[in-house]
Order: structure tokens, then sequence, then C-alpha cells
């Protein structure tokens, strides 16, 4: 049997670098996408998402005079802590075992994704849909704490709340390709790990999906290291409210 790590990695080196964020570059490795060599300029890009009315939103929570801070529960060592544990719980999810039987119930979406890779689709669906919960209410707890500090913290965290109304839903439209491109990248390891004699002229008694091996042992790292980086994806509106709020 042929190495399948020599094959998909002489497919990979003929492919110009993508540029950008890690998370974007693993992904693009995943679909085997050939991404713009220059990424598009941030401000072009938030034009485009802005319509005008989130624009006169936005424009409302920088122009106008400073929010009175509100009464409330403070940010304190606890907070600070609990945002630290749910951290820890989500990656310790994301590295938790797969669950390898069969689901229950099965969406009309997975009608055609490989029986293979369906419980790892379910595990990934799973891990999405606990990290934009739990990040959201985060988010949202720690802006209300951020408003009390000061009237200028309250522009702030009035600010950052037409930020993610505005872009959540972007985010969420291109979080949920992830599945998909994990499924194509099973797909590339495992049928590289085939044997040469797989096709026409193969015996009848050849499997049509080769034995757990060094190929699945990448694939489920893959998987950890895309579910890890959308966390840390999820989690920089939030590490930018936590810095907001130690600064006195």
């Amino acid at each position: 049997m042929p190495d399948f790590s020599v094959r998909t990695m002489a497919k990979a080196s003929t492919r110009a670098p993508v540029l950008g964020p890690a998370f974007i570059r693993l992904l693009a490795r995943f679909g085997d996408a050939d991404l713009p060599r220059t990424p598009p300029v941030l401000t072009e890009r938030l034009a485009q998402w802005f319509d005008w009315n989130r624009a006169i939103t936005l424009s409302r929570a920088l122009d106008n005079r400073l929010p009175e801070a509100a009464d409330g529960p403070g940010f304190d060592d606890a907070q600070e802590a609990e945002c630290a544990r749910l951290r820890r719980s989500l990656r310790e999810a994301i590295d938790a075992d797969v669950d390898l039987s069969a689901p229950r119930r099965k969406d009309a979406s997975a009608a055609a994704v490989d029986p293979g890779y369906l419980p790892y689709r379910q595990h990934c669906l799973a891990m999405q849909r606990a990290m934009q919960a739990a990040t959201g209410l985060l988010r949202g707890r720690l802006r209300d704490m951020l408003a009390l500090q000061s009237p200028a913290k309250a522009r702030l965290a009035e600010v950052d709340a037409v930020m993610e109304a505005t872009l959540s839903p972007r985010e969420q439209a291109l979080l949920a390709v992830v599945p998909g491109l994990l499924g194509l990248h099973y797909q590339r390891l495992r049928d590289a790990a085939l044997p040469e004699s797989t096709g026409a002229d193969a015996p009848d008694d050849t499997p049509a999906t080769p034995a757990a091996g060094p190929w699945l042992a990448r694939f489920r790292q893959d998987m950890r290291t895309a579910l890890l980086a959308e966390l840390e994806v999820r989690f920089h509106p939030i590490d930018g409210l936590l810095a907001a709020l130690r600064t006195r």
C-alpha cells in the first residue's frame, strides 16, 4: 500500500500558499481551494457588510453623548475565572472521544454524507452549537459588566453590540461550511489510503474503505485543530471585552 501522506503532500505542494489568518489557511487546505493571494482589505470588506441601517446605528453608538453607567454586578476575579473555566470546558469537549455509534436521528442534510464520516460530522455540529451558545451568552454578560465601569466603556459596549448584530450572521454562515470541508478532507485522506488495486480491476473482496490507521489518526487531529481554531475565532471579541474590563 503506498504511503497516503506522500501523495497528499505532493498534491498540496503544487499549490501556492494561502495568505490570511491561520483558521482560513487551514480550511483552504481541507477544501483544496485556491484563495486569493492577497487578502481583502478589512475596511473594504466591512463596508460591504454594513447596510445603511446598520451604518446609522453604528454612527449613533459612536457619536451620541456618552451613556450613563448602569447598576448591576461588576467584573471581578471570580468572573474572569468563570470565563477561563468555560473556555477550558469547551476545549475539553473538543478533545473528548467521538461517539462512533450511528446517530439516532438523521437530518435531511446528512443523507448524502459518507457513513464513515457521519459520526465526526455530528461531533463537529454539536461542538459548533455548544461554542455558539456559550460564547454568545458570555459576550452579552461581559458587555453588560463593561457598561457599568464608565460612560466611555458603556459606549464601547454599545458599539460591540452593534458589531455583533451586524457580523454574527455572516460569521455563522461562514462557519457553517466547516463540517462540509472536513468531510471533503476525510474523503481525500481515505481515498489516498486505499490500495492502488482499488478500481475497475479490483477484486470483489477489496474493501471500499481502508482500515483505521495513520490516515484516520491524521483526520482526527486535523478536525481537533480546526475546532480549536474556530473556538479561538469565537473568543476574539470576548478577549477584547476582557481586556477592556481589566483596564481601569
